[in-house]
Order: C-alpha cells, then sequence, then structure tokens
C-alpha cells in the first residue's frame, strides 16, 4: 500500500558537485516533519557525471530514490513531467537542482497548502539572485504569461503540486510543454509564499538568452493565437491607410495636377509587401508547430530508471 505523502521532482543538468548536498538537506527537512518521501532525479542529457552520482544515490537509499535518466536534453518542464509520472505522493513538490531555493523552504510550501487547501503553492520571491539577463527573461515570460495567457503573472519553478492535478497534466499531451500554463487549464485554486532565493553556488544557468527568447516565442504559439490577431489588425489598419493614401494621390492628381512620379508607388509596394512576408512569416510559425504537433513527437524519451 502506497503511503508517501510527498514527492520531490528534481530535474537534473550538469549538478554532480551539489547532488549529494541537495539530497541530504531534502531528507533532513523529511526527517524533521516525520513525514514519508521520496526524491525522484530526472538526468536531463548532461554532460557531467550526474548520472553516476545519482545512482550512488539510489544504491544508498533506495527506498527513497528514484533516478531516471533521459536519452537526451529535452529541457526543465519535459524532464518534470517525465518526473510526474513516476510520482507516487499526495503533493509532488518540483524544486530546481541548483540550491537556489533551499530545500528547507519547503516547509513554507507545505504549511501554505494546509493553511489556503490550495491546489498550487507557489514559492516566490522578493529578490532573484539571478543575472540581469536571466531576471530580464524571466520577468518577460511572466509578463507574457499575464498579459497574453491570462497567467498569474507570479509563480516559479518551485511549487507544490496536488495529486490529483498531476494525474490531469500526464495525460496531457503537448509538444511544446510549459508547466505554469498548463496548471491554468486544469485549475484556478493558486496561492503564494514568499521563500528566500540563494545565488548559484556553482556552474551557470541552462537558459541563456537564446533559449529564453525561443521560450518566449514558443509560449506565444502554442498557447495563443495573438500573432494571428496581430496580422488580423494590422491588415485591416494597412488597409484603411493605403485606402486613405490612394484617395489623396487621387485628389492631388484630379484637382491639383500634382505629379507623383514613381516614389509613392514604391512606397506603396513596398510597404504592403512587407505586411505580407511579415503575415507569411507568422503562418510560417503556425504551420511548422503544427507539423511538429502532428508527427506525435514524444515530449521525452527514457533510457534508463534505477
Amino acid at each position: 500500500m502506497n503511503n508517501i505523502e510527498y514527492s520531490v521532482v528534481v530535474p537534473v543538468f550538469n549538478s554532480e558537485n551539489i547532488l549529494n548536498e541537495l539530497f541530504d538537506r531534502i531528507n533532513k527537512v523529511f526527517n524533521e516533519l516525520d513525514k514519508k518521501f521520496e526524491v525522484i532525479f530526472i538526468e536531463d542529457g548532461g554532460s557531467d557525471s550526474s548520472w553516476e552520482v545519482l545512482g550512488k544515490l539510489k544504491k544508498e537509499n533506495p527506498e527513497i530514490v528514484t533516478a531516471v535518466k533521459l536519452n537526451k536534453n529535452f529541457g526543465q518542464h519535459n524532464a518534470t513531467i517525465c518526473g510526474f509520472s513516476f510520482a507516487k505522493g499526495e503533493f509532488i513538490i518540483t524544486l530546481d537542482d541548483d540550491l537556489q531555493n533551499p530545500p528547507e523552504e519547503i516547509i513554507k510550501l507545505i504549511a501554505a497548502c494546509q493553511e489556503k487547501e490550495s491546489d498550487v503553492v507557489y514559492g516566490v520571491y522578493e529578490k532573484k539572485k539571478h543575472t540581469r539577463m536571466r531576471n530580464i527573461g524571466s520577468a518577460s515570460i511572466k509578463i507574457t504569461s499575464k498579459k497574453f495567457l491570462k497567467g498569474t503573472g507570479k509563480g516559479s519553478s518551485f511549487r507544490l503540486i496536488k495529486k490529483e492535478i498531476i494525474n490531469k497534466i500526464t495525460e496531457h499531451h503537448h509538444h511544446f510543454v510549459f508547466i505554469d500554463e498548463i496548471l491554468l487549464w486544469y485549475t484556478d485554486s493558486f496561492s503564494f509564499v514568499f521563500v528566500e532565493h540563494h545565488k548559484r553556488p556553482e556552474g551557470k544557468s541552462g537558459y541563456s538568452s537564446r533559449k529564453l527568447l525561443s521560450l518566449v516565442s514558443n509560449l506565444i504559439y502554442f498557447y495563443t493565437n495573438i500573432p494571428l490577431k496581430i496580422m488580423v489588425y494590422g491588415g485591416l489598419i494597412v488597409s484603411f491607410v493605403s485606402l486613405v493614401l490612394g484617395i489623396q494621390f487621387i485628389i492631388k492628381k484630379l484637382f491639383f495636377d500634382i505629379p507623383l512620379g514613381y516614389t509613392s508607388l514604391i512606397v506603396t509596394i513596398l510597404f504592403s509587401t512587407s505586411i505580407i512576408v511579415f503575415s507569411l512569416g507568422v503562418i510560417g510559425g503556425y504551420l511548422s508547430r503544427i507539423y511538429l504537433v502532428q508527427n506525435k513527437k514524444p515530449s521525452y524519451i527514457i533510457k534508463k530508471v534505477l
């Protein structure tokens, strides 16, 4: 009979020197709480010796640790979704592998969940200890979520989620996975608690500026129709402006006999062509993503489980 109360899901990417400390601190937290727990590590195609470290942790803690190795790097959200499929606890906690979220702050998530009975509890920060570019990228994602996707505009990868919501998420099929947006489809019961955020002890984030920009782009394409709306309204505006300019040119020619020359024609052609090319680019973006979805590629591929 399963009586595990909490499952901690940790996506791992090039963190060989941190994993032992991370597990020890998680273990200490739940021993102090006197709660039965498990830790699920998902090795997401890194290039260091993280998998060997996880193998040792599994050997030393066979009843607590589950280690899953993915076939290649699928990204943090896909790795986390993979971890959900192994989780047996009544509550699932997602935690990064870099110790920027101190495991000791798990206590705050649990307390908030018990107090407010929310489906999802997010740990949020008064001040992040990321680099300036990473903070800008994270802010862009939150703004995009709030303005275009009707999201909370808050949140983080440090969260506690009830098992019934996790069950729905694991049944969800989507090529591009962004957990915070998927959660919005299945619940509106969110709460937030302030937690500490520390500097990364070593290494650097796997989210480069290019990856963050790609993430924002995919969020807009996969979860909204904003680019299509821009095309529609942009086309209406261009049509109206073209009509006004056309009437203006006709009046000048008929009543004032002003020679128009080739300038007006060239400007009009270039302007309309640029709109057409932009619209085709937007349509191409959607078609490429429809193609990916139709291919039904899996969000992750498991290579080995310990």
